[in-house]
């Protein structure tokens, strides 16, 4: 396997929230992730796991940190695993903004100069760090989830409806549902993958529903109504594209909610046993 190398480890609810550090061959880079370890898997018995997709400027601790999830996590018995939210280092492009560039990699394969060398995120998640979390860690097979916030609440939308065969279950907080629509996603898609809008359309959310069709029994998204975001998120467009093609979708909106981790704590435990229903049937 990929030499691993453990930089933090951290005894949690009798589970072990770690920090690891490997040489990606698809980001060009070394790169962290967090992973946390309920007891059960310290035991070595096979448990459920997610993916957890974190949001602009956030890192592989920003969820580890700030979302409170591994008390539930070590009662329900499921490993969190916490990729970064970019390539980094030298020689990585770093954008000219916090909302392009490093930290800001939108879970998507950049074709265009000079993002292109060093940005396959898209690759990075569901090929390399996958097959590696997998092979090094006691992963219930079939029984993977993913969920995210903002641009990784887009991240797992989008990977969920590409990659079904690898991820049972999905949920998001408060999630970019139609980049190509709002100037976020106008930005890091026209940076990353050029002018030519149908190649966007691969990397939404709600046109992705509206493509490949109902996949999920059913799918949790939270969005708070006081979120200084909400403009740019649309989750009314994913409703009405879950809608036309009869995809199941629970969407609760929140009153004084915003779009920070506060919110996320508020619910976190209500989607980590939402995935544990899903992929424990």
């Amino acid at each position: 396997g990929i030499a691993m190398e453990l930089i933090q480890n951290n005894r949690s609810f009798e589970g072990e929230q770690r920090i690891y550090r490997f040489d990606s061959r698809y980001l060009k880079s070394p790169t962290k992730f967090g992973i946390f370890l309920p007891p059960q898997a310290l035991e070595g018995h096979s448990c459920p796991a997610l993916f957890y997709l974190a949001g602009l400027t956030c890192t592989e601790e920003t969820f580890a940190i700030k979302a409170h999830a591994q008390r539930l996590a070590a009662q329900l018995g499921l490993i969190l695993i916490t990729p970064d939210t970019s390539p980094r280092g030298e020689g990585v492009a770093e954008g000219d903004n916090w909302d392009i560039g490093q930290g800001a990699g939108f879970y998507i394969n950049a074709t265009q100069a000079p993002w292109a060398e060093h940005y396959q995120m898209e690759s990075f998640i569901v090929d390399e760090l996958y097959a590696l979390v997998t092979e090094e860690f006691v992963i219930h097979p079939g029984k993977i989830g993913i969920f995210g916030h903002s641009m990784g609440g887009h991240g797992a939308l989008t990977l969920a409806f590409k990659y079904p065969e690898k991820f049972k279950s999905v949920s998001a907080f408060a999630p970019i549902c139609a980049p190509s629509q709002c100037p976020w996603g106008d930005k890091a898609f026209s940076n990353y993958l050029g002018t030519e809008k149908e190649e966007w359309l691969e990397h939404d959310a709600t046109a992705l529903v509206q493509e490949k069709g109902a996949l999920f029994s059913d799918i949790l998204i939270d969005q708070g109504f006081s979120d200084q975001f909400y403009s740019q998120l649309n989750p009314a467009l994913f409703q009405q594209a879950c809608d036309a093609v009869n995809q199941p979708l629970t969407l609760r909106e929140h009153q004084g909610y915003d779009h920070g981790y506060y919110f996320i704590q508020s619910f976190v435990d209500d989607h980590l046993q939402f995935h544990a229903v899903q992929l424990n049937p």
